[in-house]
């Protein structure tokens, strides 16, 4: 269900409470759907019952929406059964966990099983994902608990062990060893916290590669590969990073196709070692790769069975641990490795340049952003007037790096751009954007500034540094050398108006400050003087006139009475689009003013009001958008300005969705109503304030927000 703009903005207050709390990191993952695992699991053993999970429950809803969906016949023979009504002394872990426990099944999450595979050559990676206090004997309670690493948080997703089975046998990942269920209960809780099984059908290796360690990914074409790309290799498995490759296809990627060298096409594989041998007279680069099958492997040299292994000696043998094996797992020459494939994927726990010997110590800062339509989703910079728009973020060099050269000052830094949960949203039609990111110096003179730069400075100035490409992945990530200073980070959709969150990364071998620009948030209150009798227009005489024929003897008008003076004279006003004050809008505008609480306005009052109305009127018509008496979405932050109030990214995204129409435009009540608002809960807060903040009662807040 979607956020309504008020849910979605409580949510994100709770959530950034909880990280000040200390939630969200290793030691204290957040909990997935609210379960606690120690709590669940010691209520199961002491009510002696299993577990079963109510928040992703052994139902059609749990395995898709689409082809394993209600009206699927995939799913009508599908059992869900626990590991003991499968197979007799079932067992979480048999002898280690090895990449030749996960054997892809009916369910096109090659990339997923591939990133599994690399997490098992990394034991300490692995016991983080997957903690070693579960087992099928002691303390069993037929739950479980895996934990992921989520835009910028540890989550701990609690299961139960029931599984989707095909006349007794698992229907999706499994393990070579027929009692061994790790995998497929791992593959399970991804598939929670993404909503369903099919929710994990294609996509591609990193993702669940940072998801497991948090870590930070590059990618190498190998048409464009740097020379020392075996050297890059061996390193990165030496420093624990997780590896994958694939081989492009021309037909889309659900369609796996084998070549005759028995590689297959629109494939993940896993990289799972590098290695040199002696080969008869000269030395051989050797990469072993692993196919999430568990079956199908490359034929060529090098193969299990190929004659290039009898040259080798037994010992020789043993250290490159060749097994002659239908397993999924097989040698090929580097050469060759280059030749058939054409992308490798590395993701580093830290982005350590693995050209260099050194190992450096990164920062990182972690920035939550979001593009709302009609407000900040500006689009790329092919957009210029909505561009600037866009979430802004300063990023402050501070130190330059240790080992530059040849008297180059400058500081090396990786930017990583990741959009959030479209997968999870895939079921409502949401695909992945086409996202990038540039990168501005901001000049000398406005070091230290911190407001939103302004659509002038896009139009004259050009990127410092920008990705190489928009591209529809879930993240865009980046290596640069800038000298020390000031400079601006805008990430965008490549077409505007596209709306979701994501989160900005900034990582750099020395100090760094990152943080989103947001303008300091405070009203000027400027308010026009009423205008003496003397100064009086023939409008206003008018005006005037017509305030004491409808006042009458009481010499006060309500609510109802202004509607219908505000709505007679704008009438006339053919340039502005409106359908009318609502009564609703006329009665805040009384509150506004309201002094003495009858609920009604005095002359004086309707004074001040209708000078209020004129100031902003004015404002309207210069932002009017070629005189159609409306107001583009992203020219109001604009007009908000120039009416005295400084706002922040939030609210301008909550003004947008609260005021703007389908079409993203604001006509003139919307627009008064809003400022209306503004004004009064700006004053509201001033007459509380100390110090920056209020602190209200609850019926202090009622008064407050009830006759707003």
């Amino acid at each position: 269900m979607p956020y309504t703009p008020s849910g979605f903005f409580c949510d994100r207050l709770i959530r950034e409470r909880e990280r000040r709390d200390g939630e969200g990191s290793l030691s204290k993952p957040l909990r997935f759907s609210g379960q606690d695992f120690t709590a669940l699991k010691q209520e199961c053993l002491s009510k002696k019952c299993l577990f079963e999970d109510d928040t992703f429950p052994a139902s059609v809803e749990s395995l898709g929406y689409k082809e394993l969906g209600h009206k699927s016949n995939k799913v009508k023979n599908i059992v869900w059964r626990r590991p003991k009504e499968i197979c007799e002394n079932p067992q979480f872990i048999v002898g280690g966990a090895s990449r030749t426990d996960i054997c892809q099944g009916d369910l096109g999450d090659c990339w997923l099983l591939a990133a599994i595979a690399c997490l098992t050559l990394n034991e300490k990676l692995l016991y983080r994902v997957v903690p070693q206090d579960q087992s099928y004997s002691e303390g069993y309670g037929g739950i479980f608990h895996f934990q992921f690493w989520r835009y910028g948080d540890w989550v701990d997703v609690v299961i139960d062990d029931r599984i989707p089975t095909f006349n007794n046998q698992l229907v999706f990942t499994k393990s070579a060893e027929r009692n061994e269920f790790w995998s497929a209960l791992l593959e399970k809780a991804y598939a929670k916290l993404h909503g369903s099984y099919e929710a994990l059908k294609g996509g591609n290796t990193t993702e669940a590669m940072e998801d497991f360690t948090g870590g930070v990914t590059e990618f190498y074409e190998m048409k464009e590969a740097p020379k020392e790309l075996y050297k890059i290799m061996k390193k990165a498995l030496e420093r624990g990073s997780m590896m994958g490759c694939s081989i492009d296809s021309l037909v889309p990627a659900r369609f796996e196709t084998r070549t005759v060298t028995g590689l297959v096409k629109g494939h993940a594989y896993s990289v799972t070692a590098v290695e040199e041998s002696q080969h008869k007279a000269s030395k051989v680069c050797l990469v072993r790769l692993r196919n999430p099958w568990g079956q199908v492997e490359w034929n060529g040299p090098w193969s299990d069975n190929s004659k290039e292994w009898v040259s080798l000696s037994k010992g020789e043998k043993d250290q490159l641990q060749h097994q002659s094996a239908e397993d999924g797992e097989f040698w090929m020459s580097f050469e060759d490795f280059k030749k058939n494939y054409t992308k490798i994927e590395i993701c580093n726990l830290t982005p350590d340049a693995l050209e260099d010997d050194k190992i450096h110590k990164w920062t990182v800062s972690v920035n939550e952003g979001r593009w709302v339509r009609g407000c900040s989703a500006g689009g790329c910079r092919n957009y210029p007037d909505t561009f600037w728009t866009n979430p802004q973020f300063r990023l402050c060099l501070l130190e330059e790096d240790d080992d530059s050269e040849d008297n180059e000052v400058a500081c090396s830094f990786v930017v990583s751009l990741m959009q959030k949960n479209r997968r999870k949203e895939r079921k409502m039609g949401a695909n992945l954007f086409t996202i990038g990111f540039a990168i501005y110096e901001v000049p000398k003179e406005m070091h230290g500034n911190k407001q939103h730069m302004q659509k002038d400075f896009f139009l004259f100035n050009s990127s410092k540094a920008r990705c190489k490409s928009y591209i529809n992945l879930r993240e865009v990530t980046q290596r640069f050398r800038l000298s020390p200073g000031e400079y601006v980070i805008i990430p965008s959709t490549y077409e505007p108006h596209q709306e979701g969150e994501f989160i900005l990364r900034v990582f750099s071998e020395k100090r760094n400050t990152s943080e989103e620009i947001e303008n300091r948030i405070e009203a000027d209150h400027t308010v026009p003087a009423p205008a003496n009798a003397g100064e009086e227009s023939e409008e206003d005489q008018q005006f005037r006139s017509l305030f004491q024929q409808i006042a009458a003897d009481e010499m006060e008008v309500t609510a109802n009475e202004l509607k219908n003076v505000l709505n007679r004279v704008v009438s006339k006003h053919k340039d502005l689009n409106t359908e009318g004050f609502s009564l609703e809008c006329c009665r805040s505008m009384i509150a506004l003013v309201d002094m003495d609480g009858t609920g009604r306005l005095s002359l004086q009052e309707f004074r001040h009001l209708w000078n209020k109305i004129k100031q902003w009127q004015g404002i309207f018509r210069h932002y009017s958008s070629d005189q159609a008496g409306i107001i583009n979405s992203y020219e109001m932050r604009n007009a908000i300005n120039d009416a005295g109030f400084r706002l922040n990214n939030q609210l301008y995204d909550i003004i947008t969705m609260r005021y703007a129409n389908e079409g993203m435009n604001i006509d003139f009540d919307s627009f008064i109503s809003c400022l209306v608002r503004l004004e009064a809960m700006f004053r509201a807060f001033q007459a509380f304030d100390q110090d920056g903040t209020i602190r209200l009662s609850v019926l202090e807040w009622l008064q407050l927000t009830m006759y707003a």
